[in-house]
């Protein structure tokens, strides 16, 4: 990028916000993720649920067919590497507009499952920079021991993603309702926590009844009249 010309004069009118890769560029990156998830095997486990997950943004008509048959190839022995692969299959099917399979995820792999639940909170933990130790491998997602993450940075992100025409909108309100009831405290100690009773109305307003989001969104407001009383 340091020696990237710099452009002779300022750019006018409409510009990307971002890097935009041309529609060739995107056809070779997606076909290179594919590869890399395909040839990924024994050792190489977090290469391929990385590969996959990127993969995963390609709107290509074939995707959701060829990321359901690279899912069904998967074998998981230990505990850890079925919990990150069934998180990962959600991740990407919610992604491709299926809300079911990341409400199964919620309900079969952390509801009712402490170890689950707390698995679920270090990986948020640690992808959002709670943690202060740098991680070589996953084996910290399911540690036994205390956290080491306080979790405000955490709510903040959970609260700025509570958009209900998200895919992840089931799995946010379900990490913030653990995150909750596992730090209680950061309701009466963050700015998040003033923005989340804030916009709770709207959220149980776009929530359908009789719903886990739902009850789990009740579940927040109680908790928030409690830290307030």
């Amino acid at each position: 990028m340091r020696g990237l010309a710099s452009p002779t004069r300022p750019r006018r009118g409409p510009a990307p916000a971002r890097p935009e890769l041309t529609v060739d560029d995107r056809r070779r990156f997606f076909r290179r993720m594919r590869r890399t998830a395909e040839e990924a095997r024994g050792g190489d486990f977090l290469l391929r649920r990385q590969a996959l997950y990127l993969a995963g943004y390609d709107d290509a008509p074939d995707t959701p067919g060829w990321l359901g048959q690279q899912q069904r190839a998967e074998r998981p022995e230990d505990w850890l590497t079925r919990w990150l692969t069934a998180r990962s299959v959600a991740a990407v099917a919610a992604r491709q507009g299926d809300r079911d399979r990341m409400r199964h995820f919620i309900t079969t792999t952390l509801d009712d499952d402490d170890a689950g639940e707390a698995a679920n909170l270090n990986y948020w933990s640690y992808w959002i920079g709670e943690s202060p130790h740098l991680q070589l491998s996953d084996d910290f997602i399911a540690g036994a021991g205390k956290p080491t993450w306080h979790g405000h940075k955490l709510l903040q992100h959970l609260v700025a993603g509570l958009s209900p025409d998200r895919g992840f909108f089931d799995l946010n309100i379900h990490t913030l309702w653990a995150l909750l009831a596992a730090r209680p405290g950061l309701l009466r100690s963050s700015a998040a926590g003033h923005a989340l009773r804030d916009r709770l109305p709207m959220l149980l307003d776009g929530t359908e009844p009789s719903t886990r989001a739902r009850r789990e969104l009740e579940g927040i407001r109680y908790a928030i009249r409690l830290a307030e009383a």
